[in-house]
């Protein structure tokens, strides 16, 4: 994985030009196997923000090598990518994206949660689900999972996009229209669907572009993505509130899982060594999220008159004093259990 170094100074927007042999020489799979389409290479650029780039050392996850780091510096080939492919530095269009594949995820069918222990697949009767992204999904996914109640399963994966079964290369290549996203399997009376989304708005800056933190592209983008009428309602009236309390424009995409239904479905599941991967030895604790210590609104303050009672929140204001997140990343420090609920 390649990223922007620490160490580095911002500076002024530095122009690259690629040509079709370097394309090719960085990611060739990308560039020519799936066909992509490429169009005016000469006379498109990439903007950096800094000229700075330092390759990370592969971690190691369960005694393996992760690709997360050591594969093709994929951040800043996304960005390229959509460039070159006619995109407008933001979405790549359906008719660009990578053609993808019938195949489901390997690994996937029978995975047990790592920390909770339950099929990450099943739903039980009585759970709902809800999908949302804001950011590089292994400290997202562990914001969920730490939940002190309610919670059946969490996993990440890849969602809002065009292309079937993509892979982590070809989603973090900014060509599959994905971004990180984290699925969530829950028991609506222990839990509500608003506590859930609280912590997505409170976990990230949705402020941001197409990006979080250092994590830049399309594939970081924020959004939350409902299954029926209420969740909407929900996600937008608590987005505007939200919006007024940051006081800067939001920039979460809000829409409906039955939006992709064309496009294969709204959600696929990462490899497996991205399931809960800062609970698994070796784990680089990596997270680029930036929680801007803002706390929502009251429910009552924003939430429609009619849903008030049935998405009342279960977790107390005692939690969030204690458990909410604050500035800066970090979820990776806390313990991977969940919170206990005697703990505020």
């Amino acid at each position: 994985m390649i990223s922007l170094s620490k160490t580095a100074t911002r500076q002024q927007p530095t122009m690259v030009r690629f040509s079709p042999i370097l394309l090719s020489l960085i990611n060739p799979s990308l560039a020519f196997q799936q066909q992509l389409p490429i169009q005016n290479i000469f006379s498109r650029a990439l903007v950096t923000t800094s000229p700075f780039i330092a390759v990370t050392p592969a971690s190691s996850v369960n005694n393996s090598n992760n690709p997360r780091k050591s594969r093709q510096p994929m951040r800043m080939i996304g960005s390229i990518l959509d460039l070159l492919s006619g995109g407008d530095g933001g979405m790549i269009s359906p008719e660009n994206a990578l053609k993808g594949r019938s195949e489901k995820m390997a690994g996937i069918k029978g995975l047990k949660h790592y920390v909770l222990g339950n099929d990450l697949e099943a739903v039980p009767e009585g759970h709902e689900v809800a999908v949302f992204a804001n950011g590089c999904f292994w400290g997202s996914e562990k914001s969920i999972w730490r939940l002190p109640k309610g919670i059946h399963s969490t996993a990440v994966g890849y969602c809002a996009g065009y292309t079937p079964n993509p892979t982590y290369n070809e989603a973090c290549s900014s060509m599959t229209g994905h971004t990180e996203g984290v699925r969530v399997v829950y028991n609506p009376k222990e839990i509500s669907f608003v506590d859930i989304m609280r912590m997505f708005w409170e976990s990230h800056d949705p402020t941001q572009y197409m990006g979080q933190g250092n994590d830049r592209g399309s594939q970081y983008r924020s959004g939350f993505y409902y299954f029926n009428d209420e969740q909407k309602r929900l996600i937008e009236a608590s987005k505007e509130a939200y919006e007024k309390q940051l006081g800067r424009k939001i920039h979460t995409q809000v829409a409906a899982a039955s939006d992709y239904d064309k496009y294969g479905g709204l959600w696929y599941f990462a490899e497996p060594y991205h399931q809960q991967y800062l609970a698994k030895p070796g784990a680089r604790p990596y997270c680029s999220a930036q929680p801007q210590g803002v706390s929502l609104a009251p429910f009552e303050s924003w939430a429609p008159a009619d849903l008030q009672e049935k998405y009342k929140p279960k977790l107390p204001e005692s939690f969030w004093k204690k458990h909410g997140p604050v500035r800066g990343c970090s979820v990776v420090r806390f313990d991977n259990e969940p919170i206990s609920e005697s703990s505020y």
